[in-house]
């Protein structure tokens, strides 16, 4: 990793102050628990505290610092080439209630920053999605079809503001982009002067559902609430069965500054060349912070300080001039039928709710959580509750390939990792800065040696389901290629849904 440009860590956390919230170490009692504090958790807590309900945080680890800490940002309602796909699973109407529902997300954060005075660096410019090859022109215009049909300002181009020409493109104006921990950190001091209570390094690891909820944390304290909110991004509790309805994949980011005279004013993504999005943020003495976005792989499955190159290298051919300061992954759950699951946490639940498979739009997809989920507690129910309902069954069904796929994926790992007798034959073919998989004393063994020559082993057991992890060296993590759960090289949880540390070994 020394030879890559930047700095390991993303740009929107290292350019604003970490948070110092409490740890939860003694029971309390409150209406509402939300349990997860990125953009979904911490919208929905805001959201019930304005409207006058009691609310507890609990947070893991520090609140905005975890798959929303390192977004791209954009806060957009068209997402790459959905409506299309959705007028042909959902209807017309489908498509509808998803563009005015997205699109209500976009204009409530614009409204939510001036209401409160954030200045979290928020821009409106268009959005686009494009494709280089013509071969692929036809689906974009029809996709600019669908979406203006679902009610967005959305028209087919062949011109952008990039610096390379496009074969068509999909523009909708009117769209946002922030910076996300700006935006959060001030939503969450608003949360506060309301009467929210925030809990950082308080991980959950239990939940007893009834009138009324028990929510217990790894330090053995519990919050009483008549209703918990699971915004763990991967839902902590498989009573979801998120694990067979989502998909994980990794991106890589890479962020540096550019001449102001070389942005190209405007957000983009094409799911060519494996992904490329790219968009500017303010950046230092004039320049524009150039944020690029790709390389997507399942966690577990890539080396990450390839892709990494790849990124860079694209950026550089493309932007030259660019100066790479900062890198960083994201890791995103796409629902196997295409549209976020947001309401109930399962077919008997009463009290208890979930918001998760955004699909790489959690902007949006997390604000419109926030708004969906504070409704639905409340009483109300809006009119795009059932779009996004997790018992929904029909659109399971009509886009059944791609809960097959993602099934034959998990089974393929699950058995086939354990077919290989070994996958590195000795501890001492580990080099220093490496990790792998070892089979030792009967059992496999996730080994990483550091820098110093030092050996540190974890059971190779995935603690959500037990599927073998992989080191992605790139990161220098554990990830399990089944569901996305991450560790560190000492076994501790990085990312969800597990929520067990792996356990030490001797070998």
């Amino acid at each position: 990793m020394t030879d890559l440009p930047g700095t390991h860590e993303s740009y929107w956390i290292d350019t604003t102050p970490q948070t110092s919230h409490p740890s939860l170490d003694t029971d309390l009692e409150t209406d509402v628990a939300v349990i997860g504090g990125g953009i979904a958790g911490l919208c929905t807590a805001w959201e019930l505290a304005r409207a006058g309900l009691g609310v507890v945080v609990l947070e893991a680890d520090r609140i905005a610092t975890g798959v929303t800490g390192y977004t791209t940002a954009k806060v957009s309602a068209l997402h790459t080439l959905v409506y299309d796909r959705l007028r042909t699973t959902r209807g017309a109407d489908g498509a509808r209630l998803y563009a005015r529902s997205q699109t209500d997300a976009v204009e409530h954060v614009a409204a939510t920053a001036a209401e409160l005075g954030i200045d979290c660096d928020l821009e409106r410019l268009p959005a686009y999605t494009y494709v280089r090859d013509p071969a692929a022109a036809a689906q974009v215009e029809a996709e600019a079809r669908a979406a203006a049909e679902a009610g967005l300002p959305a028209s087919y181009v062949t011109e952008t503001g990039l610096p390379f020409p496009v074969a068509g493109a999909v523009r909708v104006d009117g769209q946002a982009q922030f910076h996300p921990r700006k935006y959060l950190l001030g939503l969450a001091e608003d949360l506060r002067a309301r009467g929210g209570r925030i809990f950082e390094r308080s991980r959950v690891t239990g939940l007893r559902e009834g009138t009324p909820c028990r929510v217990t944390t790894e330090g053995g304290a519990t919050v009483t609430a008549r209703d918990v909110v699971v915004a763990t991004h991967y839902p902590v509790f498989d009573r979801s069965l998120g694990f067979a309805k989502l998909s994980p994949h990794r991106e890589l980011v890479v962020a540096g500054t550019l001449p102001a005279d070389r942005d190209p004013a405007g957000m983009y993504i094409t799911q060519e060349e494996n992904k490329r999005s790219v968009r500017t943020a303010p950046g230092p003495d004039g320049r524009r912070l150039l944020v690029v976005t790709g390389e997507s792989f399942l966690p577990g499955t890539a080396d990450a300080g390839e892709r990494f190159r790849r990124l860079a290298d694209w950026t550089a051919e493309h932007f030259p001039g660019t100066e790479i300061s900062h890198r960083w992954a994201a890791q995103d759950n796409d629902p196997t039928d295409t549209v976020p699951i947001v309401g109930p946490l399962h077919p008997g639940a009463r009290h208890t709710y979930v918001a998760t498979g955004f699909g790489g739009w959690g902007m949006s997809s997390g604000v419109m959580s926030g708004r969906l989920l504070s409704a639905l507690i409340r009483g109300e129910t809006p009119e795009w509750a059932a779009l996004y309902d997790p018992r929904r069954l029909m659109s399971t069904v009509r886009e059944g390939g791609g809960f097959l796929r993602h099934q034959a994926t998990v089974g393929r790992h699950f058995v086939g990792d354990r077919l290989r007798t070994a996958h590195t034959d000795s501890v001492d073919d580990i080099p220093p800065g490496a990790g792998a998989v070892v089979r030792s004393g009967g059992r496999s063994c996730a080994v990483y040696r550091d820098e110093e020559g030092a050996v540190h082993a974890v059971s190779a057991r995935c603690t959500h389901l037990g599927c073998l992890v992989a080191f992605n060296a790139g990161e220098r993590a554990w990830e399990c290629p089944c569901h996305g759960s991450r560790f560190g090289v000492d076994g501790q949880v990085i990312q969800g849904p597990a929520n067990r540390p792996l356990a030490p070994r001797d070998v």
